[in-house]
């Protein structure tokens, strides 16, 4: 399967095998909406099975990586619904984390300027996350006289950042310094805002480059040994390494060694 880029709610471009995305109304600091929620859940579930795309760069836009849900297009009517329609909508902001966790491929996250909310939901579900020095992450939920267990933050974050950091930011909502999220764990690498995207895509490039099925398993364990024992966990990763060790790649990398050059790898 070939991922389509044509899409109408988000920003989307793949070239050599590295799907750039990004939300696109810088105006308003690229807000989310009903429309934008579900294209993205759709798209990042129709990844798992395309071939084209060995890596994600989910970027910033105008200097800004999003502000979460649109007050006017989403909390508004939110007020106004009922029990089961708000509930539909729960599942479906949900159902976009799951789509990422579950993707097959790495997604990176580069992040400038705000990041808030939901957005900041985008970031923590990402594989690996980049940032600049003005890059102002909040889980901000509180303070819209909501609960911080949004989205899966509260199974999530602690596992990135620790327990009482993440604690700290889901009851107070305040935003977390570059400084901060580096220092905690959450970034893996702070640069300069015109070095941001540049980083992002290099990362993404040299995940490309493969293993390909060997990413895939890795995140696909990362994900499920979550809620498994340690007994369980070395199991499961005997099963998924054994599996590994029948693919092509596996026996390049062998025959590249023996070589004394380096591999390449083709997915497979």
């Amino acid at each position: 399967m070939t991922m389509r880029t044509d899409v109408s709610h988000f920003l989307c471009s793949i070239e050599d095998g590295i799907a750039t995305v990004a939300l696109d109304r810088p105006d308003r600091k690229n807000p989310l909406t009903f429309e934008s929620y579900a294209e993205l859940r759709d798209w990042f579930r129709d990844l798992a099975y395309a071939d084209d795309v060995k890596a994600v760069v989910f970027a910033s836009n105008g200097g800004n990586f999003s502000s979460g849900g649109d007050v006017h297009d989403i909390i508004g009517p939110l007020t106004r619904m009922s029990m089961k329609e708000l509930l539909a909508f729960t599942r479906m902001t949900g159902d976009l984390v799951k789509a990422i966790v579950n993707c097959g491929k790495p997604v990176i996250a580069a992040i400038d300027g705000v990041c808030v909310g939901a957005g900041a939901i985008i970031a923590m579900a990402s594989d690996l996350r980049i940032a600049t020095p003005e890059a102002k992450t909040a889980f901000l939920f509180t303070r819209v006289g909501l609960a911080g267990c949004d989205m899966g933050a509260c199974a999530i974050l602690p596992r990135i950042i620790g327990q009482g950091r993440a604690a700290e930011l889901l009851y107070t909502g305040r935003s977390m310094s570059a400084e901060e999220g580096l220092a905690w764990g959450f970034y893996n690498k702070v640069v300069p805002a015109e070095a941001l995207a540049g980083e992002a895509q290099a990362l993404a490039a040299r995940l490309a480059a493969g293993p390909n099925f060997g990413h895939m398993m890795t995140k696909t364990m990362l994900a499920q040994e979550w809620s498994m024992s340690i007994e369980q966990a070395i199991e499961a990763e005997a099963q998924a390494q054994a599996i590994c060790m029948q693919t092509g790649d596996f026996k390049r990398a062998y025959e590249a060694f023996v070589a004394k050059e380096k591999p390449v790898f083709e997915g497979d």
